[in-house]
């Protein structure tokens, strides 16, 4: 079920209408810091493939995060030269940092990444970005680990990509195979959503974006891919490990803590069958009892745990109020976020107090049962209080479920008839450029040194300038990484 703040307003997954001449449907962004030698050739190779191979028109941007050699008129020199090259000029490092920045100034409803080396085969390239230009998937990534990759790279790397990306399923309970990979598409639409929850200016920025996709029920797409390790990357391992390291606690943190607005993309799409009002299907019924019955064997081993602690300094009924009371107000809480998929602290309080009326009548059930022992044998044993108890408690949890999902966590969908209807199919946002700043966080207010995108421009060679300056991101966070 939703959580109390509002739902998010993308719209429904169309293929991409075809596009008048000219128009770019793809930009791919090569993030570059001091690249001088090996700029030139990865453009002109990742142009020519484009030409050769690519049905529609493209844009291929060249991000320069604050280059200190000849990178800049080098970059120059190929927009000049290439209608469909143009470049960016950014005075801060960090990958993440160029990719949020070029990201939100593209017009092209597409958008892709890829590291300068081109380690990956570019023959990975269109089946990367067709999903996305379809409407089937909302981001997609290249896995170097997927089982039909073909991968040559030394075994340090390969040992760190493998425990990096075992580390990620373990602590953030990450499903997709290759975080790392510099080798991604997003659509324009879910970006715009989806990259201002990103905190990331480095390298870390991937990892982030997809554990927050995955999370928000947004689907993505791998594509296998045939890389070769490039010897001469300048990346720094251990700082770079640290670094993740750092934002892997950072976003389990506010993962668990539920400070996260994810509701706000969370299945954002009116095409999830999910969402269809099926006759004699109660919504979730399937996934909220399998929830509950974890949720509900968990609670009762605590509780049988807790009455044998108590029962030591207490009788019988004292143990069992105490042991019901500490393990129902968990029970509420783990079915609150488990279950029936509640985040914040919204309304925590008030579903508390509901749990403990459901506790009152649990109560009253296992009380009930322990008396009518007690009636029947003066002195029962142990073992036998916890059999009833068991049997009092199995009875209690069928209430227990249907007073939650009735009363407790009701499905505001189907009490609330504005919550009801299809989610707003109106594009997200039908002006050639969106000029609103993509992060509402107070930044310079300078303005841009350049003009902003205009659809067909990069085709048509009409840009006033070759190269573009913008702002930093974030001019508050700092990244001593040498990014490329």
């Amino acid at each position: 079920m939703r959580t109390d703040s509002s739902p998010g307003t993308l719209p429904a997954r169309e293929h991409l209408p075809a596009a008048p001449a000219g128009t770019p449907v793809l930009d791919v962004v090569i993030p570059v810091y001091n690249e001088e030698k090996d700029l030139q050739p990865c453009v002109r190779r990742l142009h020519e493939h484009l030409d050769r191979t690519f049905p529609y028109a493209f844009r291929i941007t060249i991000a320069d995060n604050a280059s200190t050699d000849t990178t800049p008129q080098v970059a120059g020199r190929l927009a000049a030269e290439i209608p469909e090259v143009t470049t960016f000029r950014l005075e801060q490092k960090g990958r993440g940092r160029a990719l949020q920045a070029v990201w939100s100034a593209s017009d092209a409803p597409v958008l892709a990444y890829m590291d300068v080396d081109l380690s990956t085969d570019l023959n990975a390239l269109l089946p990367l970005v067709a999903p996305l230009i379809s409407g089937h998937s909302d981001l997609a990534i290249g896995s170097r680990l997927a089982r039909s990759s073909r991968v040559v790279r030394g075994p340090k790397r390969e040992f760190i990509s493998r425990a990096y990306n075992l580390i990620l399923r373990g602590s953030l309970q990450a499903r997709f195979s290759d975080a790392q990979c510099g080798f991604k598409a997003i659509r324009r639409d879910v970006a715009q959503v989806l990259l201002p929850l990103v905190e990331d200016t480095g390298w870390f920025f991937d990892t982030e974006m997809l554990v927050l996709a995955e999370r928000a029920g947004l689907r993505i797409h791998e594509v296998p891919v045939d890389w070769v390790d490039d010897p001469d990357s300048t990346v720094h391992i251990v700082r770079t490990a640290t670094d993740d390291l750092k934002g892997v606690w950072r976003v389990g943190r506010a993962l668990a803590t539920g400070s996260l607005p994810l509701d706000r993309i969370a299945r954002p799409f009116g095409d999830d069958p999910r969402d269809r009002d099926l006759k004699d299907v109660p919504r979730g019924l399937a996934r909220q009892l399998v929830g509950f019955c974890v949720v509900g064997a968990l609670s009762t081993l605590f509780y049988l745990l807790l009455y044998s602690g108590f029962r030591v300094f207490s009788d019988s009924q004292t143990a069992n109020a105490l042991a019901l009371l500490v393990s129902a107000v968990a029970n509420t809480a783990a079915n609150r976020r488990l279950t029936f998929g509640v985040r914040g602290r919204g309304g925590a309080v008030r579903h508390q107090a509901q749990g403990l009326v459901v506790f009152g009548i649990g109560l009253a059930l296992t009380s009930g049962s322990l008396s009518a022992l007690n009636a029947a044998t003066s002195e029962p044993a142990h073992s036998t209080e916890l059999a009833v108890l068991v049997a009092a408690n199995l009875a209690a949890t069928v209430l227990r479920f249907l007073l939650f999902r009735a009363w407790v966590f009701p499905d505001r969908r189907e009490d609330d008839p504005a919550a009801r209807a299809p989610y707003d199919t109106t594009p997200y946002n039908t002006t050639p450029y969106d000029t609103t700043p993509y992060n509402t966080t107070p930044y310079d207010t300078t303005p841009y040194d350049t003009a902003p995108f205009r659809a067909g421009a990069a085709a048509d060679g009409t840009w006033p300038d070759a190269t573009l300056h913008l702002l930093p991101v974030r001019p508050h966070d700092t990244d001593s990484r040498d990014s490329r």
